[in-house]
């Protein structure tokens, strides 16, 4: 009986062991570099999702936070509304498809953002409009490949990305480095065409929402701008409710529900 428990133990062992293994092969495959690719531009979005979070805004002169709520539906469909501080209470920004507003209640207007204002910054912040309502995708925009830096981390994989040359992108390339066991992003960094890294995207504090694990903080870099940063902090997130595809009109984003 004791050498039939010491083999099943060593069976599970061995099964354990061979399990950890295979999560943490290197992808080899055009395949497995798309899904890896696939899974990063979702992590924080499904087929609907809300949120609630900070974005704390650090200047070697002032800092400020700003608690937010937002909501997007499938891909084309993003609203993000900010509820403190009193100063900014109101303050939103809509996305539908390719066109996108923002909504300013102390003048009660509604101000329509061109495409050539997708990069610039948002709310003063080291996050651009792109960033918050994501209308370029990591996956349908780019193309990608695994890279090997001369610094390396066994325990991470690195995929440089290039977008596509139609596209109004201003990043040359963007390289991303994610654990090789569950794909989670550890850093982005954003270099423009001539090769120059303009800033760094940091991810830490793994937490679960709805059943899924995510950095529920992100830390933007700006390369030129010293004693810069905006953190964005997750404090809530559910997946796949049922939301209502009138909550992303115009209508909606000066009279809030």
């Amino acid at each position: 009986m004791t050498h039939a428990k010491n083999m099943i133990t060593v069976l599970i062992v061995a099964s354990t062991i061979a399990i950890t293994a295979s999560a943490e092969v290197t992808p080899t495959t055009d395949a497995e570099v798309r899904r890896i690719i696939e899974e990063i531009d979702q992590l924080y979005r499904s087929e609907s999702s809300r949120a609630v979070f900070e974005m704390e805004i650090v200047t070697p002169h002032w800092q400020r936070t700003l608690k937010m709520e937002a909501w997007s539906l499938g891909t084309e469909r993003t609203l993000i509304r900010i509820n403190s501080p009193k100063k900014e209470k109101g303050v939103g920004t809509l996305r539908v498809d390719n066109e996108m507003w923002n909504y300013l209640p102390k003048t009660n207007k509604v101000i329509k953002v061109p495409p050539s204002m997708m990069m610039s910054s948002w709310m003063g912040s080291d996050f651009t409009n792109d960033d918050l309502v994501q209308e370029f995708s990591l996956f349908e925009d780019y193309s990608y490949e695994l890279v090997t830096p001369d610094s390396a981390r066994e325990d991470l994989i690195y995929i440089n990305c290039v977008p596509r040359e139609d596209l109004p992108i201003v990043w040359g390339n963007i390289v991303i480095a994610a654990t090789r066991k569950e794909y989670l992003p550890v850093w982005q960094r954003y270099y423009d065409e001539s090769g120059r890294l303009m800033r760094t995207e940091n991810f830490s504090e793994i937490r679960t929402f709805s059943g899924r694990r995510i950095p529920s903080v992100m830390e933007m870099v700006p390369q030129s701008k010293e004693g810069h940063k905006t953190v964005i902090r997750y404090l809530e997130l559910e997946l796949d409710l049922e939301l209502d595809s009138a909550r992303f009109s115009l209508r909606d984003l000066r009279n809030p529900n």
